[in-house]
C-alpha cells in the first residue's frame, strides 16, 4: 500500500526528511506557511533559508561538529552535500553562501517526484495526522501560534517559547581595510576572516555604548530565554564588561600586523558569499534597535562607515521538553498523542537540538525513522558513540533535568575507558571511536535497507567558491 508523510516545515530539518524519504520511494506532502505568512526574521521564500549565521561549524575531523559532518556525509544527506557545493571560504569551518545553498534545496524538493511542495499553514497537528500515514513537525523556533497551541495539546505545558538571535551583516566595500586584517586565528599569513582589532580604550568604549544602548525588547534576558551560542553581545556585556573579550571578541591567536601584537580584544568578520561582498560580523547577535546597530557598530574599528546589509534580529523560538515528550526515535509519546491515527514525529530545532548540522541529522534522523515504521523494519540502534548518538541520548533521556536546547559536544559524549589526559588525543579517541560505531551504524541500515549500500559521498572537501567565479 502506498505510504505517505507530511513533514510541516521546509527549514533545514524538514527539507532534509523530505528529500530522504522520497529518495527511499515515500510519498511527501512538505507544508512550508511562507511566503503567504511571513517571520519576522526570513527575507525570501525559499526553503532552508539560513537566519542566524552562514557557519556550519568545524569540519575538523576529531571535533564534535567535523564527527557529525562525517555522519551526515557517510549517510548521504542531501542537504549536507549541497552546503559541500556552496561552500564559502572559512578557514576550519563549513560556511555557505545562503542564497546559492537556499536556492540549489528548493530546487531539489521541487524537482522531485515524489514530493508536493504546499505553500500554506498549518494550524493543527491532529488534522495533518488523520490525512497522512505519519507527520513529521519541523517547523522551527518559528512555529507559528496556531501550530504552537495545537502542539501544547499533545504535549502538555511542557514546551516555552523564548527569544533567538541573529547577527548583522555589513557590505564589504564599506568596511576599512586600513584598520582591518586578515587571519584565522593560529595560523600565519592570510586567513579566511577578517579581523577588527581594539586596544584597551576603544575597548571600554564600545562596552560603554553598547550597554547604553537602547533595545528592541526592553528585557533583561535570562539564561532560560536564550540559546547559548546566539546570546546578543549585549547580553554577554551584561554579564561582565570582560565577559566579550573573553568570548565573541577574544583576541587569542591574533597578531595585528600594525603593532605587531595580540589586541586587547578583536571582532571577526566572515564572508557572508562565496563572492565576499558582505561579512557577517561574527557573535554580535543583538538585540539593538537597528539606528543603535548603526551607532553602536560602527565604533569597531574598521567598521566606521559600515553599510548594513542586514541589521540583527531577535525573534521567538519554540522548543519541546525532549527528555520527557519523545522517544529515541524522536516520536512523541504523550497519551494525546498515542491517540491520534499516525505517529508524529519532532525533528530540528523544535525538537530542542541547536545547531544547523544537528538540524539536518535530525531530519535525517525522522526520516530514517520513519521510513522503518511504514516499511515495519526495525530502526537499528544509534549508538551513542556517534556525534548525533550521544545528543539524541541527551535529548531523550528522562534523567536530564531543566532541558536547554544542545549542540554536539564532547560533553555529553560517552566517556572514554580507561580515560585519556591529553586533551588532543581525548579527541581523536572520541573520533576514531565515533566513525567506527557509525561504520556498523551505517551497515545496519544497509541490512535494514535503509541505506543504500556504501551509503553517501565520502567526507572530502571541495575547494570554497572563489573570487575568480565572481
Amino acid at each position: 500500500m502506498k505510504k505517505n508523510v507530511t513533514v510541516i516545515g521546509g527549514g533545514l530539518a524538514g527539507s532534509e526528511a523530505a528529500l530522504s524519504l522520497a529518495a527511499r520511494g515515500i510519498a511527501v506532502r512538505l507544508v512550508e506557511m511562507r511566503p503567504a505568512t511571513p517571520t519576522a526574521v526570513h527575507h525570501t521564500d525559499g526553503l532552508a533559508e539560513l537566519v542566524c549565521s552562514n557557519s556550519l561549524k568545524s569540519t575538523k575531523p576529531d571535533s564534535a561538529a567535523g564527527m557529525l559532518k562525517t555522519e551526515l556525509a557517510r549517510l548521504g544527506s542531501p542537504l549536507f552535500a549541497a552546503a559541500r557545493r556552496h561552500r564559502v571560504a572559512a578557514g576550519g569551518a563549513l560556511a555557505v553562501d545562503r542564497a546559492a545553498f537556499s536556492a540549489d534545496v528548493t530546487a531539489q524538493v521541487e524537482t522531485a517526484p515524489l514530493i508536493e511542495l504546499v505553500r500554506e499553514e498549518a494550524a493543527d497537528v491532529a488534522a495533518e495526522a488523520a490525512r497522512a500515514d505519519a507527520v513529521v513537525l519541523a517547523t522551527g523556533p518559528l512555529t507559528s501560534e496556531a501550530l504552537s497551541d495545537s502542539l501544547a495539546a499533545l504535549a502538555g505545558a511542557d514546551h516555552l517559547a523564548f527569544y533567538d538571535a541573529a547577527a548583522p551583516v555589513v557590505m564589504a566595500d564599506s568596511l576599512d581595510y586600513g584598520r582591518l586584517f586578515r587571519q584565522s586565528r593560529y595560523e600565519e599569513g592570510a586567513g579566511d576572516y577578517l579581523n577588527a582589532p581594539f586596544d584597551r580604550d576603544e575597548y571600554e568604549a564600545f562596552i560603554d555604548a553598547l550597554l547604553g544602548a537602547r533595545r528592541v525588547i526592553d528585557k533583561a534576558f535570562g539564561s532560560k530565554d536564550l540559546f547559548q551560542a546566539c546570546q546578543p553581545i549585549e547580553e554577554i556585556a551584561r554579564a561582565g564588561r570582560d565577559a566579550p573579550r573573553f568570548g565573541t571578541l577574544k583576541p587569542v591567536g591574533l597578531i595585528d600586523p600594525r603593532t605587531r601584537r595580540r589586541p586587547w580584544a578583536a571582532l571577526q568578520l566572515r564572508a557572508e558569499d562565496a563572492c565576499g561582498q558582505s561579512y557577517n560580523l561574527v557573535g554580535f547577535q543583538t538585540n539593538l534597535a537597528f539606528p543603535e546597530q548603526e551607532r553602536v557598530f560602527r565604533m569597531v574599528p574598521g567598521l566606521e562607515h559600515a553599510e548594513f546589509a542586514r541589521y540583527g534580529v531577535m525573534h521567538r523560538n519554540t522548543f519541546i521538553d525532549a527528555p520527557r515528550l519523545l522517544d529515541d526515535h524522536g516520536r512523541l509519546v504523550t497519551g494525546a498523542a498515542r491517540r491520534l491515527p499516525a505517529p508524529i514525529y519532532v525533528a530540528g530545532q523544535l525538537a530542542g537540538t541547536e545547531g544547523y548540522a544537528e538540524a539536518i541529522r535530525s531530519g535525517l534522523h525522522a526520516a530514517l525513522a520513519v521510513a522503518a515504521d511504514l516499511r515495519g523494519t526495525v530502526l537499528p540502534a544509534l549508538p551513542r558513540q556517534t556525534a548525533y548518538g550521544a545528543l539524541l541520548s541527551y535529548a531523550t533521556d528522562p534523567a536530564t533535568v531543566d532541558y536547554q536546547p544542545m549542540h554536539v559536544n564532547f560533553g555529553i559524549m560517552e566517556p572514554l575507558d580507561p580515560p585519556i589526559r591529553n586533551k588532543g588525543a581525548r579527541y581523536h579517541a572520541y573520533a576514531e571511536r565515533g566513525a567506527t560505531a557509525l561504520e556498523a551504524y551505517a551497515r545496519a541500515l544497509e541490512e535494514a535497507g535503509l541505506l543504500a549500500p556504501g551509503g553517501g559521498t565520502p567526507p572530502t572537501w571541495p575547494a570554497a567558491a572563489g573570487a575568480g567565479a565572481c
